[in-house]
């Protein structure tokens, strides 16, 4: 047992909490029972059968111990509120602290989910005027807050696409169209509902290539799933002449939301020709995304009539808040809409969180996050505009919307510096690392977003690292490939940390390291 000397941050050597402290120490003391209390509850007996053997290991640290430990290892985590986190297509934006004080508030965090509609109008009050603002911000007619996160919201509105056809006997309608800029999680969606994915390539500037997609369509053709801005940051030009195509087969036109706040308060998927779209709360308005979630998708539909008097708000995998005479009451899907896809109305702390940071920023101040993230986007590349080592694979010339995507091919050729190799110089510098190789079109793929809440200081300062990166690249390509080395954790072995069954524990390796039976990381 040990204590601790001095003030330093974290390390790859950070001691484990029980590997602290010395015998005797106690950082917290329980409560005494008031006299009396202990002869009135009398004896706790406890079966012989769970009982304990032995006296449980817990740390003997003092509180400062404790505090000062888990501070320490949460320096070795980095976070949108550390710094920049450029991820494309993630939007690690801008969180507003201020919906904690009402996400937290007794009133709304004591709810329970399944609590009688009567007891719980205020928050489905608040669920109905978000579903009011997301079908203007998407120019659709009828939005469900259900699903989960962007995945589980494209798969709702696959499977209104699969229960539109069902519903008209469009008896072959088995074929989903789907770009090869698309996410990965929009072929996966189409697969899960029961498609055939067909994939259609990007022409060299940027839009879909549509003389492929011309010869895609078909009759089998059942939808296209689209993400508009793409995942190059570019806009669909052609987009309108898609939708007519799309139409003219019977097809349904999907909207992926992952980069609406490209166009927000310029543009809407409804005015485009989708039928279905689905939104990132997560991304778009503010709430924290990151580290597999919370997350949430709302899907919205232009509710076009599908047969019978059936209506495509009815094919909605997903409940839907209605007010009727001042009251307001969840409507759940009924068949032949597909069944929940969770057991509740929504992910409800997300939407309450995005829903506090639409009524900071008003109808105003979403438009104008957009402009940002616009502007921030096209002043770095106008930064890395002649950068050696570095390129643009399609629209060249192009503006580009909230994010951008450089390769690192010309300077892999030259140095033989990887774009995995160039993360993890930024990460030297102190910087995040954007998404690499995504899109897949694009060899070498650096992903750079910034949206609308990075400082000119920071945008100049990411350029001028990845400058840097390149020049020494030139000079003595060793050194980056042998980056980072200024992280709690040097470069690892990567096939041995993706079989982690194959390496010894990190607690071991600690502790042989520090009783000089391994040598330091290099």
């Amino acid at each position: 047992m040990r204590g601790q000397v001095g003030y330093r941050q974290a390390r790859w050597d950070e001691p484990l909490i029980l590997e602290m402290g010395l015998r005797g120490r106690r950082g917290y003391l329980p409560p005494r029972l008031e006299p009396g209390v202990a002869e009135e509850v009398g004896p706790l007996e406890v079966p012989v059968e769970v009982r304990r053997r032995d006296l449980p290991r817990l740390p003997e640290v003092s509180e400062v111990e404790v505090v000062r430990h888990y501070v320490r290892l949460s320096q070795m985590n980095y976070g949108v509120d550390s710094g920049p986190l450029p991820l494309g297509s993630c939007t690690m934006k801008y969180n507003p602290k201020l919906p904690l004080r009402y996400l937290g508030d007794p009133s709304f965090a004591m709810l329970h989910p399944y609590q009688d509609e009567e007891t719980v109008q205020g928050i489905l009050q608040v669920l109905y005027e978000m579903q009011e603002w997301l079908k203007h911000v998407t120019g659709m007619d009828v939005c469900t807050l259900h699903p989960s996160a962007g995945a589980q919201g494209e798969l709702a509105g696959v499977l209104t696409i699969r229960a539109y056809h069902d519903v008209k006997g469009n008896e072959g309608k088995d074929e989903m169209i789907v770009p090869d800029s698309a996410h990965g999680t929009n072929p996966a969606s189409a697969a899960m509902a029961g498609f055939k994915v067909v994939e259609v390539p990007t022409a060299p500037d940027g839009n879909v290539d549509m003389e492929a997609l011309k010869a895609a369509v078909s009759g089998a053709t059942a939808g296209l799933m689209i993400t508009n801005p793409s995942t190059l940051g570019l806009f669909e030009e052609r987009i309108l002449e898609i939708a007519d195509l799309v139409h003219s087969v019977d097809g349904l036109l999907y909207y992926d939301g992952a980069n609406l706040n490209g166009i927000m308060g310029y543009a809407r998927p409804g005015d485009m020709g989708f039928d279905i779209a689905h939104l990132n709360v997560h991304k778009t308005f503010g709430a924290p995304h990151g580290g597999g979630g919370p997350g949430a998708g709302p899907v919205c539909v232009r509710d076009r009539p599908v047969k019978g008097g059936l209506r495509l708000s009815s094919l909605l995998p997903g409940p839907v808040v209605v007010r009727e005479s001042g009251r307001f009451r969840v409507k759940w899907p009924e068949p032949p809409a597909p069944g929940a896809l969770r057991g509740t109305i929504a992910n409800t702390g997300v939407v309450l969180w995005g829903y506090v940071y639409m009524l900071l920023a008003g109808a105003r101040g979403l438009r104008e996050a957009t402009e940002q993230a616009v502007l921030n986007t096209n002043y770095f590349l106008h930064l890395m505009r002649g950068v050696k080592g570095y390129s643009l694979h399609y629209g060249e010339g192009r503006w580009r919307k909230h994010e951008a995507v450089l390769s690192a091919q010309p300077l892999k050729e030259k140095t033989g510096v990887t774009a995995k190799d160039v993360a993890k110089a930024l990460l030297d510098r102190g910087f995040y690392a954007p998404t690499i190789y995504f899109p897949l079109i694009v060899p070498e793929a650096l992903m750079i977003e910034f949206t609308e809440s990075e400082t000119l200081e920071n945008i100049e300062a990411y350029a001028r690292a990845l400058r840097e990166i390149a020049e020494e690249a030139r000079r003595d390509p060793a050194r980056i490939l042998s980056a980072p080395r200024n992280t709690s954790v040097a470069r690892v072995d990567e096939v041995k940390a993706n079989h982690p069954r194959s390496v010894t524990p990190t607690w071991r390796v600690h502790r042989l390291r520090r009783e000089g039976k391994l040598g330091p990381l290099r």
